[in-house]
């Protein structure tokens, strides 16, 4: 009941052993924190990006004096691996057993070997196929190693960033914040539009009612190879002032530029032709329905 006032999902269709996606948001409804809470027997697990940790903390730790519950930051007890790729369900399984592979994709899966427990959920950071697995601090180095033997490569930052980019998936304080409302970064699987009151309700129903948000975030794919800035200006055919980027990157697998960006609404059609203005230079572009690409977790994740 405490959690379901706060956050933007509904907390009574979660059930044990399961995980949702969902948002702290303000009375404006706009973004303070996006979050995925896991329901285990031993209580609920909030996963947070590391930028927005205080800031659920403190949302959190302000009402304990209020209920009957506690609140207990499991940062430095708890490390978290993602196996991300087309054959992450063949590397989940060699580890952790063939069982573990079919993780669904809402349910939360509690797999107890030599490493410890480890819980798992499935989910994509790359738009292919993914597994998070959630353990002990202590027994992490054994599960590392256990997934390296099994074929896993460590990728770089650089490297994540670009898939993240071409998955379409937003970062907090790069692609999203508190001054986003919740439905502009593409997070409404994060939010029930007909459970009862919560924080910033009002504003993300009336919007929900109105039809649509006034602007959204979306793909851009530039013409050629192109370094662009942050925040540069997106425009229309007609000159007129559209949008900005918020991250962009080379996409390898597409041989051009892409970015995101909040693009107005009018404006959202895929293919419509753009410019985006960077170091004073003009790039031709044209509007993406993201994904940028669509990987094997369109196959895989959604068939199980």
């Amino acid at each position: 009941m405490f959690l379901n006032g706060l956050i933007t999902n509904d907390m009574k269709t979660l059930a044990l052993n399961s995980w949702m996606p969902a948002a702290f948001a303000n009375v404006q409804g706009r973004l303070l924190a996006p979050v995925r809470i896991l329901h285990r027997d031993d209580g609920f697990l909030m996963d947070t990006e590391a930028t927005t940790r205080e800031a659920v903390l403190k949302l959190l730790e302000r009402f304990t004096v209020a209920g009957d519950f506690r609140v207990t930051d499991l940062t430095g007890d708890t490390a978290a691996y993602s196996v991300q790729g087309g054959e992450a369900a063949e590397v989940i399984g060699t580890v952790l057993g063939q069982a573990a592979k079919t993780a669904p994709g809402k349910g939360l899966k509690s797999q107890l070997d030599s490493s410890g427990d480890v819980w798992i959920i499935r989910a994509t950071h790359t738009a292919e196929d993914g597994f998070d697995l959630f353990v002990d601090a202590n027994d992490a180095a054994q599960l590392r190693d256990k997934l390296m033997a099994a074929g896993s490569q460590v990728i770089s930052e650089d490297v994540a960033e670009t898939l993240r980019i071409e998955a379409g998936i937003p970062r907090y304080r790069i692609d999203m914040d508190e001054t986003t409302v919740v439905t502009e970064a593409n997070l409404d699987d994060a939010v029930s539009f007909t459970k009862g009151c919560y924080i910033g309700q009002e504003i993300i129903v009336r919007i929900k009612h109105r039809g649509h948000v006034a602007k959204k975030l979306a793909g851009v794919i530039l013409e050629g190879q192109s370094a662009i800035a942050t925040d540069a200006k997106i425009l229309s055919s007609e000159e007129k002032e559209i949008g900005r980027v918020t991250s962009s990157t080379f996409s390898p697998r597409l041989d051009r530029t892409v970015a995101l960006g909040y693009v107005k609404y009018d404006y959202l059609s895929p293919a419509t032709p753009v410019k985006v203005i960077s170091h004073d230079q003009e790039h031709q572009a044209k509007v993406a329905e993201l994904p940028f690409v669509r990987g094997s977790w369109y196959v895989e994740a959604n068939s199980v």
